[in-house]
């Protein structure tokens, strides 16, 4: 027998037993249902706070940090301080609202719990934190926001 020849045999046998290997694997996955152990949605949490600074104390500052200054590591968390974006008050609704790229979302239609149960803003908490965030950080944004206009973008979205 000569040397390739032996060779290619010995390729085919390894081929042969990696796809067996393949097949019954794939097999174990397709039989094997995932299982969780409950199949309920926690129940959300309703965060007390009514207050913007406490609201942003509780939530925002642990990713955008205590300054506004954002961070970088794990993950991006922009800075909202002198951030241009937040000229916006509806942007901001909208983004705590529904959530942005790996920012969650607060509102109750939208909110999902990573891990636990989703805390959940209302209207007038989100308000509140939009009117803290855009006059504090070196943001000087005087038009408020209120409830009933945060609810009213909630209104227009799914």
């Amino acid at each position: 027998m000569s040397k390739s020849y032996r060779s290619a045999a010995a390729a085919a046998v390894l081929g042969t037993g990696i796809a067996l290997g393949w097949v019954g694997s794939s097999a174990l996955l397709i039989e094997s249902p995932a299982r969780a152990d409950t199949a309920a949605i926690p129940d959300p949490v309703p965060l007390k706070a009514m207050d913007g600074r406490q609201i942003y104390q509780h939530i925002c500052q642990g990713c955008h940090m205590a300054d506004g200054g954002g961070a970088a590591g794990a993950g991006h968390y922009p800075a909202l301080a002198k951030d241009p974006t937040l000229a916006s008050r509806q942007y901001m609704a909208l983004t705590i609202l529904m959530g942005r790229r790996n920012m969650p979302a607060f509102g109750a239609k939208h909110a999902i719990g990573f891990g636990g149960p989703p805390v959940i803003l209302n209207e007038a908490q989100i308000a509140a934190v939009i009117n803290y965030v855009r006059t504090n950080f070196g943001n000087h944004y005087a038009d408020a926001i209120t409830a009933t206009e945060v609810g009213g973008l909630d209104q227009k979205t799914r």
